[in-house]
């Protein structure tokens, strides 16, 4: 999976995607999912780096199937609020401090 951290003025923002989606783009009736270099590359890491991300995400935007199953299964996202678009999932995490 890939990860980009970026700190923010609200708190540190988490991108993760799986490998395979990087660059794509999903479309679904009016929905349009673009997995960008720019927002969503960074380092390739294993599953732990990607816990310890989300563990410490004020905000986070989760896209592809490995990486959303794997949010859902640490408890950072509930399945009944993830989004398929075209394929993939997509899910987004706000911690309020």
């Amino acid at each position: 999976m890939i990860v980009n951290e970026r700190e923010t003025p609200e708190g540190l923002l988490v991108a993760v995607c799986d490998d395979d989606v990087l660059g794509r783009t999903f479309e679904e009736g009016e929905l349009s999912l673009t997995v960008t270099e720019e927002f969503y590359g960074g380092d390739e890491v294993d599953e732990s780096a990607v816990i310890d991300s989300l563990a410490r995400a004020t905000v986070a935007n989760i896209v592809g199937t490995r990486a959303v199953e794997l949010a859902i299964e640490e408890g950072f996202v509930d399945e009944a609020n993830v989004l398929e678009v075209d394929g993939t999932h997509h899910a987004q995490l706000l911690r309020m401090h």
